[in-house]
């Protein structure tokens, strides 16, 4: 049975204030292009790009926007200290949170008013997710889960069917 870390790693129209200078906001959509275009994008610990515990092109992440946000499913190796680290800080609940390394492609400023003024972000070149204890987006997740045998046999026909795809061969 292998072990799976999943969750959200961005939520849309949830709003954070960012260095107390102003409140931000991730609008529907604003992922898809990346990840549609570029889908080379890792998952980290703590933003620390010496700690991957995952790679879209090396199937052992997977990204998908839904209505709710950025959706990730991440395949962690138990034989590295970053992957034990991330499997035993999740299922313990030490780790609960994700964040995400982006540079702002579109955006949207509104003035705030009484309050701070408002970004809104429309689209981004996402580079990163992220595993973290102080995620910047309060209602992100990271849960931990052990994948049944039919979850294994879909990861393994998701990953032959990708490495086909990338060769021009159509399943």
């Amino acid at each position: 049975m292998a072990e799976r870390i999943s969750g959200y790693a961005a939520r849309f129209n949830s709003e954070t204030t960012i260095a107390g200078e102003f409140r931000e906001m991730l609008a529907p959509g604003c992922f898809a292009r990346t990840l549609r275009d570029n889908p080379d994008v890792v998952m980290l610990f703590d933003h620390d790009s010496g700690r991957v515990l995952g790679r879209t092109t090396a199937n052992t992440l997977s990204l998908r926007e839904d209505s709710s946000g950025l959706w990730f499913d991440l395949d962690p190796d138990p034989t590295t200290p970053s992957g034990m680290e991330a499997i035993g800080t999740v299922r313990r609940g030490d780790i609960r949170g994700c964040s995400f390394g982006f540079r702002v492609r579109s955006e949207e400023w509104q003035d705030g008013g009484n309050r701070l003024p408002l970004r809104i972000i429309r689209d981004v070149d996402l580079a990163e997710c992220t595993l973290t204890a102080f995620p910047a987006y309060g209602d992100t997740s990271a849960t931990f889960r052990v994948a049944t045998r039919n979850d294994v046999a879909e990861r393994v026909k998701a990953k032959a069917e990708a490495a086909m795809k990338a060769r021009g061969i159509t399943p």
